[in-house]
């Protein structure tokens, strides 16, 4: 049974304090849980909105891209076909979340954007994700903080690798 001063922290924390730093087998259930929770608000924010989970994934990548997304890059970057990157577009666009737009020379090129009302509905939705995240960070030196966010780069980049040497 949990003691009164572990009852009073969340799991998260509770855990994280009894595991070593080094503990592979705590990160992965930590990372479990993580995406456990992003999943049920990705499936929500899907449901409510009449869109599939991979095109709220289509939104985060288009959101995240450094230069403009063309569907190619989409596909590439979802892993599906070029027929289900068009259906998944079309959906977003019909939604009113994305817009195409032919921006360069070569008209055959289109750029994938947010429009203005599907990142409205997004940052709406999306608000307690962020306000969450905002109170864990609040419990961290920027020191600590570095060495996560480091430490999730790092983890996203072995994933990568991951992700193409299985495709």
């Amino acid at each position: 049974m949990a003691t009164a001063d572990e009852r009073e922290q969340p799991g998260g924390e509770r855990a994280a304090a009894t595991a070593g730093a080094g503990d592979l087998h705590a990160f992965a259930v930590e990372l479990r849980r993580m995406n456990i929770g992003i999943n049920r608000l990705i499936q929500g924010f899907a449901g409510d909105h009449g869109l599939h989970p991979t095109d709220v994934q289509a939104l985060a990548a288009i959101l995240d891209a450094k230069e403009p997304m063309t569907p190619g890059r989409l596909r590439e970057h979802l892993g599906l076909t070029s027929g289900a990157v068009t259906a998944c577009v079309d959906r977003l666009e019909r939604k009113g979340h994305i817009r195409r737009v032919r921006e360069s020379a070569d008209r055959r090129v289109v750029h994938l954007h947010y429009a203005a009302g599907g990142r409205s509905a997004a940052r709406t939705y999306f608000r307690p994700l962020a306000e969450a995240t905002e109170s864990a960070r609040s419990r961290f030196t920027e020191a600590e903080l570095a060495v996560a966010l480091r430490f999730l780069a790092v983890l996203n980049d072995e994933l990568a690798e991951v992700r193409s040497a299985g495709s």
